[in-house]
């Protein structure tokens, strides 16, 4: 059977690493977790005290700080996922926080921290038989990928998963809190000048508001198959 490469873009909270994580275990495919890696680098620019108190980062100390970053995931067997480890130790927990999520979108639209993780994006979704989530995967990473998928949903109910996320992992963060964090993300993510958030032009578009997932699961599902029956 043809392995083949899947992109799933959307915003914020829009469930693409649940689905993400299921496409990839239901082929035995990788799975890719870029917003992850862009967390690890958020959480390295607080641990270097890169952002400040009012959230500005030291762009230039940023740049020069890369080459100090190396990224890797770990399979966890009890998950069965990778995790992601920076410079050798796992962060996964560290990065799922309210204060990594807040400033994880002025990182990103760094070109250069852009340019370090796309590399290494693309190394890893060369050869086909992965899942890769992000925010310009189908558009940048992997523009070749087979099958591309684009999630969407209501700023509400965005929220609401990413709250109830957040409440399921011990933090203690407000549902406005959250709210405003999405819209700030949707903002940035959306008008920054290095690889913007779009949606590809040949992607599949999922509105999720409504949808449980089950439901979005087989559809996606469904659109792979016809690619690898095709």
């Amino acid at each position: 059977m043809k392995r083949i490469s899947i992109a799933i873009d959307g915003l914020s909270a829009s469930g693409k690493s649940t689905l993400a994580q299921g496409i990839a275990k239901a082929l035995n495919y990788l799975y890719v977790d870029t917003g992850a890696m862009y967390r690890a680098v958020a959480l390295f620019a607080l641990r270097e005290k890169l952002i400040d108190r009012e959230g500005q980062l030291d762009e230039e100390g940023m740049k020069a700080s890369l080459q100090r970053v190396y990224l890797t995931f770990r399979f966890n067997p009890g998950t069965g996922r990778g995790e992601i480890c920076l410079n050798g130790r796992n962060v996964e927990k560290e990065i799922r926080s309210h204060e990594v999520s807040k400033h994880v979108s002025v990182v990103a639209r760094v070109p250069e921290v852009r340019e370090k993780l796309v590399l290494a994006q693309q190394r890893m979704g060369s050869h086909g038989g992965v899942v890769m989530d992000g925010r310009d995967i189908g558009t940048v990473v992997l523009p070749e990928a087979e099958v591309k998928f684009f999630m969407t949903a209501d700023i509400e109910a965005r929220g609401k998963r990413r709250h109830k996320e957040l409440v399921r992992r011990g933090r203690s963060v407000s549902f406005g809190d959250v709210l405003d964090n999405l819209r700030s993300r949707d903002r940035i993510d959306s008008t920054r000048d290095h690889s913007p958030l779009v949606q590809a032009d040949d992607a599949i578009v999922i509105d999720n508001s409504d949808l449980t997932i089950e439901e979005q699961f087989d559809h996606m599902m469904a659109c792979v198959q016809q690619v690898l029956n095709a």
